[in-house]
Protein backbone atom coordinates (compact mmCIF):
# COMPACT_ATOMS: atom_id res chain seq x y z
CA UNK A 1 0.00 0.00 0.00
CA UNK A 2 1.15 3.31 -0.59
CA UNK A 3 -0.75 5.26 1.76
CA UNK A 4 -1.06 4.37 5.55
CA UNK A 5 -4.05 2.67 6.07
CA UNK A 6 -6.90 4.03 8.45
CA UNK A 7 -7.76 2.19 11.16
CA UNK A 8 -11.07 3.36 13.03
CA UNK A 9 -12.21 1.70 16.36
CA UNK A 10 -15.86 2.25 17.20
CA UNK A 11 -16.36 2.14 21.06
CA UNK A 12 -19.97 1.30 21.67
CA UNK A 13 -19.53 1.78 26.09
CA UNK A 14 -21.16 5.00 27.30
CA UNK A 15 -18.97 4.44 30.69
CA UNK A 16 -16.58 6.32 32.04
CA UNK A 17 -14.21 3.58 32.88
CA UNK A 18 -15.11 1.53 30.02
CA UNK A 19 -13.17 -1.42 30.14
CA UNK A 20 -14.18 -1.75 25.88
CA UNK A 21 -12.90 1.63 25.46
CA UNK A 22 -9.44 0.41 27.10
CA UNK A 23 -9.59 -2.87 25.20
CA UNK A 24 -9.94 -0.60 21.96
CA UNK A 25 -7.23 1.70 22.37
CA UNK A 26 -4.87 -1.77 22.67
CA UNK A 27 -6.39 -2.77 19.18
CA UNK A 28 -5.64 0.36 18.06
CA UNK A 29 -2.29 0.05 19.11
CA UNK A 30 -1.47 -3.28 17.88
CA UNK A 31 -2.67 -0.97 14.23
CA UNK A 32 -0.50 1.38 14.77
CA UNK A 33 2.67 -0.85 15.27
CA UNK A 34 1.86 -2.26 11.82
CA UNK A 35 1.86 1.70 10.57
CA UNK A 36 -2.06 2.56 10.26
CA UNK A 37 -3.28 5.88 10.99
CA UNK A 38 -5.77 5.51 13.52
CA UNK A 39 -8.35 6.96 15.21
CA UNK A 40 -11.21 6.45 18.17
CA UNK A 41 -14.89 7.41 17.83
CA UNK A 42 -15.77 7.55 21.33
CA UNK A 43 -19.39 7.50 21.50
CA UNK A 44 -19.50 9.49 24.44
CA UNK A 45 -17.87 12.85 22.87
CA UNK A 46 -20.12 12.26 20.03
CA UNK A 47 -23.84 14.14 19.42
CA UNK A 48 -25.54 10.59 17.59
CA UNK A 49 -29.08 11.55 18.30
CA UNK A 50 -31.80 8.47 18.24
CA UNK A 51 -31.76 7.25 14.63
CA UNK A 52 -34.56 8.73 12.83
CA UNK A 53 -35.21 7.58 9.18
CA UNK A 54 -36.57 10.48 8.26
CA UNK A 55 -33.14 12.88 9.16
CA UNK A 56 -30.06 10.25 8.77
CA UNK A 57 -27.99 13.26 9.43
CA UNK A 58 -29.07 14.26 12.87
CA UNK A 59 -26.02 15.50 14.98
CA UNK A 60 -22.81 14.05 14.14
CA UNK A 61 -23.88 11.38 12.14
CA UNK A 62 -22.95 13.09 9.13
CA UNK A 63 -19.02 13.21 10.71
CA UNK A 64 -19.52 9.38 11.86
CA UNK A 65 -20.25 8.27 8.60
CA UNK A 66 -17.79 10.48 7.10
CA UNK A 67 -15.17 9.29 9.16
CA UNK A 68 -16.30 5.20 8.79
CA UNK A 69 -15.96 5.61 4.67
CA UNK A 70 -12.45 6.98 4.91
CA UNK A 71 -11.37 3.76 6.85
CA UNK A 72 -9.46 0.82 5.43
CA UNK A 73 -10.83 -1.06 8.43
CA UNK A 74 -13.20 -0.22 11.32
CA UNK A 75 -12.53 -2.47 14.89
CA UNK A 76 -16.21 -2.02 16.35
CA UNK A 77 -16.41 -3.08 20.54
CA UNK A 78 -18.96 -3.29 22.80
CA UNK A 79 -20.10 -3.81 26.15
CA UNK A 80 -22.44 -7.08 26.41
CA UNK A 81 -26.05 -6.05 27.23
CA UNK A 82 -28.03 -9.10 27.89
CA UNK A 83 -26.47 -11.39 25.30
CA UNK A 84 -26.62 -8.05 22.78
CA UNK A 85 -24.43 -5.28 21.82
CA UNK A 86 -25.03 -2.00 23.40
CA UNK A 87 -27.72 0.25 22.45
CA UNK A 88 -25.25 3.09 22.00
CA UNK A 89 -23.39 1.09 19.30
CA UNK A 90 -26.46 -0.26 18.04
CA UNK A 91 -28.01 3.32 17.32
CA UNK A 92 -24.49 4.77 15.82
CA UNK A 93 -24.85 1.47 13.29
CA UNK A 94 -28.30 2.23 12.30
CA UNK A 95 -27.04 5.52 11.01
CA UNK A 96 -24.30 3.39 8.96
CA UNK A 97 -24.68 1.11 6.10
CA UNK A 98 -23.16 -0.63 2.98
CA UNK A 99 -21.73 2.70 1.98
CA UNK A 100 -19.47 2.64 5.01
CA UNK A 101 -19.53 -1.26 5.33
CA UNK A 102 -19.67 -3.11 1.93
CA UNK A 103 -15.87 -4.63 0.92
CA UNK A 104 -14.79 -3.12 4.41
CA UNK A 105 -12.47 -5.60 6.96
CA UNK A 106 -14.33 -4.96 10.30
CA UNK A 107 -12.76 -6.65 13.62
CA UNK A 108 -15.17 -7.15 16.50
CA UNK A 109 -14.51 -7.26 20.38
CA UNK A 110 -16.88 -8.07 22.93
CA UNK A 111 -16.33 -7.18 26.93
CA UNK A 112 -18.47 -9.34 29.26
CA UNK A 113 -19.28 -8.37 32.83
CA UNK A 114 -19.57 -11.65 33.43
CA UNK A 115 -18.55 -15.28 31.11
CA UNK A 116 -20.74 -15.11 28.09
CA UNK A 117 -20.30 -12.80 24.90
CA UNK A 118 -20.45 -15.83 22.37
CA UNK A 119 -23.95 -14.28 21.04
CA UNK A 120 -22.97 -10.74 21.58
CA UNK A 121 -20.45 -11.45 18.36
CA UNK A 122 -22.61 -13.35 16.47
CA UNK A 123 -24.85 -10.60 16.77
CA UNK A 124 -22.63 -8.05 15.71
CA UNK A 125 -20.94 -10.71 12.65
CA UNK A 126 -25.35 -11.05 11.50
CA UNK A 127 -24.93 -6.86 11.20
CA UNK A 128 -21.57 -6.68 9.19
CA UNK A 129 -22.81 -8.86 7.36
CA UNK A 130 -26.17 -7.53 6.47
CA UNK A 131 -23.63 -4.45 5.33
CA UNK A 132 -21.39 -6.24 3.13
CA UNK A 133 -18.77 -5.59 5.84
CA UNK A 134 -15.88 -8.51 5.68
CA UNK A 135 -15.23 -9.60 9.62
CA UNK A 136 -11.81 -11.22 10.56
CA UNK A 137 -12.01 -14.47 11.80
CA UNK A 138 -9.80 -13.45 14.45
CA UNK A 139 -12.11 -11.70 17.00
CA UNK A 140 -11.76 -10.93 20.64
CA UNK A 141 -14.09 -11.64 23.34
CA UNK A 142 -13.38 -10.55 27.07
CA UNK A 143 -14.99 -12.71 30.44
CA UNK A 144 -14.84 -10.93 33.54
CA UNK A 145 -13.55 -7.71 31.78
CA UNK A 146 -13.19 -5.42 35.27
CA UNK A 147 -10.70 -8.18 36.42
CA UNK A 148 -8.87 -8.10 33.36
CA UNK A 149 -7.76 -4.34 33.68
CA UNK A 150 -6.33 -2.16 36.67
CA UNK A 151 -5.54 1.43 36.54
CA UNK A 152 -6.76 1.51 32.70
CA UNK A 153 -3.68 -1.32 31.98
CA UNK A 154 -4.43 -5.02 30.88
CA UNK A 155 -3.22 -7.04 33.40
CA UNK A 156 -3.90 -10.32 31.40
CA UNK A 157 -0.11 -10.73 29.01
CA UNK A 158 -2.80 -13.53 26.86
CA UNK A 159 -5.92 -10.71 26.18
CA UNK A 160 -3.11 -8.31 25.68
CA UNK A 161 -1.45 -9.96 22.90
CA UNK A 162 -5.45 -11.45 21.32
CA UNK A 163 -6.44 -7.73 21.72
CA UNK A 164 -3.13 -6.15 19.73
CA UNK A 165 -3.53 -9.08 17.22
CA UNK A 166 -7.01 -7.93 16.31
CA UNK A 167 -5.54 -4.28 15.32
CA UNK A 168 -2.70 -5.89 13.40
CA UNK A 169 -5.18 -8.23 11.26
CA UNK A 170 -7.29 -4.99 10.92
CA UNK A 171 -4.51 -3.76 9.24
CA UNK A 172 -3.15 -6.56 7.45
CA UNK A 173 -6.62 -7.70 6.24
CA UNK A 174 -7.47 -3.74 5.11
CA UNK A 175 -6.40 -4.67 1.90
CA UNK A 176 -9.62 -6.97 1.29
CA UNK A 177 -11.52 -5.20 -1.16
CA UNK A 178 -13.66 -7.78 -3.41
CA UNK A 179 -13.50 -5.53 -6.86
CA UNK A 180 -14.29 -2.18 -5.18
CA UNK A 181 -12.75 1.23 -5.04
CA UNK A 182 -11.89 3.09 -1.80
CA UNK A 183 -10.06 6.35 -0.59
CA UNK A 184 -9.40 6.62 -5.07
CA UNK A 185 -7.64 2.98 -5.16
CA UNK A 186 -8.63 -0.24 -6.81
CA UNK A 187 -8.00 -3.59 -5.64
Amino acid sequence: MDEKPFVVAICGSLGQRSTTRMALSYALKGASAEGAETELIDLRKWDIPLFDPDDRDRGDAGELKRTAERADAIIMGTPVYHGMISSALKNAFDYLGKDQFSGTTVGLLATAGGGSYAHTLEHMRTGIRTVHGWTIPHEVGIRNASSVFEDGEITDADIEKRIRILGEKAVNYSNIRANTTRRGRTE
